[in-house]
């Protein structure tokens, strides 16, 4: 068995056995996101979590992910090793006006959550006719 010390896991084991298990207070998750074309595209690190704890909801431009990961251990086992944090993981995301809430499609594999939001369609560059003079010309917006 390999064993290594580390001060700060220690550190946050005897905060966990004093203020009890981090399944009372929500947890942050890992997100990356990045803009492709008319999309954003938003991934978030949730190993382990089962699919079905998933909860997604909009509200007047916010978007709530809230997810739980259960301990595989099963009830009333004696924990020897506990790293992998259990409980419920939030992130809150405050989504602009130009984005499509309407259409947001949500994925889950190898433990990434892939959201994809596509920007609106009133959002978009588009080009405006101009009338007068001898042709008409385009302008982009």
């Amino acid at each position: 068995m390999l064993m290594r010390t580390d001060p700060f896991r220690e550190l946050d084991r005897l905060t966990q056995q004093v203020f009890g298990p981090n399944t009372t207070r929500p947890t942050a998750m890992a997100m990356d996101a990045y803009r492709s074309g008319d999309d954003f595209f938003v991934h978030f690190d949730l190993p382990g979590v089962d699919p079905e704890t998933i909860e997604l909801d909009v509200e007047r431009n916010v978007l709530n992910v809230r997810a739980e990961r259960r301990s595989p251990a099963p009830e009333g086992a004696e924990p020897l090793v506990a790293e992998r944090p259990t409980g419920t993981f939030t992130r809150q995301l405050f989504l602009g006006d130009t984005l499509d809430t309407e259409r947001i499609d949500a994925s889950y594999e190898a433990g990434v959550l892939t959201l994809r939001i596509p920007v609106a369609e009133q959002a978009k560059p588009r080009r405006i006719q101009i009338s007068g003079g001898d042709t008409p010309k385009q302008l982009s917006s």
